[in-house]
């Protein structure tokens, strides 16, 4: 198990949310008077484009998204591999992201994504195998976090990414996986890491279709230009899609790999070339925003603010063709 680098960021340190426009809802004044509490949430956009050869299909990434109870995303990313086997490999990713959806009304997964990533893997009959990250923000704004494989996760805070999780792989290209085989990885193989956020921190996680496409700097000013997280999350997958189609942009994926040891012939280099160009890949990217709403200690009572969460409470489990 990985040891978490999140120490080094400070505590949370939540704050009530500046005055609105609006009036927060006010209860009779004949109500009793109760004592509030403040409690972290996540506002989550998502947006997923798929391979442009696997359109007609979906793609093979999934993911779901959660703002119930603080917050939960996941995304999972279907081994392609699977399908010089007859086996469509977007029919395990996509399974396993229903099962970790419908696990959260179990109480000991809803608190910890290894559990739920455990609980929803056995719970897995399609073949397949895939990539995976599910990440849930406590109400003290605590954000858990549990990966396998390649599947990215950054915390940007005033302007600055904060926080990275690196990529679990066997070797360049071959990252861990979550499979039906024995011979895959399991919950337990899991890079597992919490993290204290602040309100308005930025949390940005993807498959590897976007950090392979996409550069740290180019994430800092897409999120700093977007008037809210959706339009942040398609604006991403749209940068890292027209990077990918693109042989002449020198991509974070061409130059890993050249770093790796992989590049053109011996003769193509003496003329001056070497490898560069974006990966074609699906990519998968959710951009969540973390708000504060004020709650009254005693359970039931109304909400003395209103929350600043974009999508609700209710979940959404997604593959490409529902964002067409």
């Amino acid at each position: 198990m990985a040891v978490s680098t999140a120490s080094r960021l400070s505590p949370p340190r939540f704050r009530a949310p500046p005055p609105s426009l609006h009036p927060p809802t006010r209860r009779s004044r004949f109500s009793p008077v109760r004592a509030a509490k403040l409690e972290a949430v996540l506002s989550i956009g998502t947006h997923l484009i798929p391979h442009p050869r696997k359109a007609a299909k979906g793609g093979e990434d999934a993911f779901f998204a959660n703002c119930d109870a603080g917050g939960v995303f996941a995304i999972a990313d279907g081994v392609s591999g699977w399908a010089e086997k007859d086996v469509n490999p977007a029919l395990f990713s996509r399974e396993l992201m229903r099962n970790s959806s419908n696990f959260l009304n179990d109480e000991e997964a809803s608190r910890d994504p290894q559990i739920l990533l455990m609980k929803a893997h056995a719970a897995t009959s399609s073949i397949g195998s895939a990539t995976v990250i599910i990440a849930m923000l406590e109400k003290t704004g605590t954000l858990k976090i549990a990966s396998v494989g390649d599947c990215g996760l950054k915390v940007i805070r005033k302007g600055q990414v904060m926080f990275s999780i690196s990529p679990q792989e066997h070797y360049f290209d071959c990252p861990y996986q979550i499979s039906s085989e024995a011979v895959g990885q399991t919950y337990q193989d899991a890079l597992v890491c919490s993290v204290n956020l602040m309100e308005g921190d930025i949390i940005v996680s993807g498959s590897d279709g976007l950090f392979d496409n996409i550069f740290d700097q180019e994430i800092l000013s897409i999120i700093s230009e977007s008037p809210g997280v959706d339009e942040a999350a398609k604006a991403l997958a749209e940068l890292a899609r027209k990077h990918s189609v693109d042989v002449t942009f020198d991509s974070p994926y061409s130059m890993e790999a050249r770093s790796r040891g992989f590049d053109v012939p011996w003769w193509k280099k003496l003329l001056g070339a070497k490898l560069i160009g974006g990966k074609m890949d699906d990519i998968t990217v959710v951009v969540a925003q973390v708000k504060t709403v004020v709650v009254p200690e005693d359970e039931g009572g109304d909400t003395e603010e209103q929350k600043g969460n974009d999508q609700g409470a209710a979940a959404v489990v997604a593959f490409a063709e529902q964002n067409d």
